[in-house]
C-alpha cells in the first residue's frame, strides 16, 4: 500500500482546493485527511462529485 503523504492545502490547485471544501462542508473532511480519499464510500465520494459539477455549473453561468 502507499504511504500518505502529507497535505499542503497551500500548494493545491484549484479544483483540489474545491474538492477538500467540500468534503469539509460534508463533513468527512477529518476522514479524508486521516485515512485517504480512498476510505470514502462510493455513496461519499459521488456526492463530493456531484457538488463539484454543480459549483462549476454555478461558475460558468457568472
Amino acid at each position: 500500500m502507499a504511504k500518505n503523504k502529507p497535505i499542503n492545502l497551500d500548494e493545491i490547485t484549484q479544483e483540489e482546493k474545491l474538492k477538500y471544501e467540500i468534503a469539509e462542508e460534508l463533513g468527512l473532511l477529518d476522514k479524508v485527511l486521516s485515512e485517504g480519499w480512498r476510505s470514502l464510500s462510493a455513496k461519499e465520494t459521488g456526492r463530493i462529485g456531484g457538488l463539484i459539477a454543480r459549483k462549476k455549473r454555478e461558475q460558468e453561468k457568472k
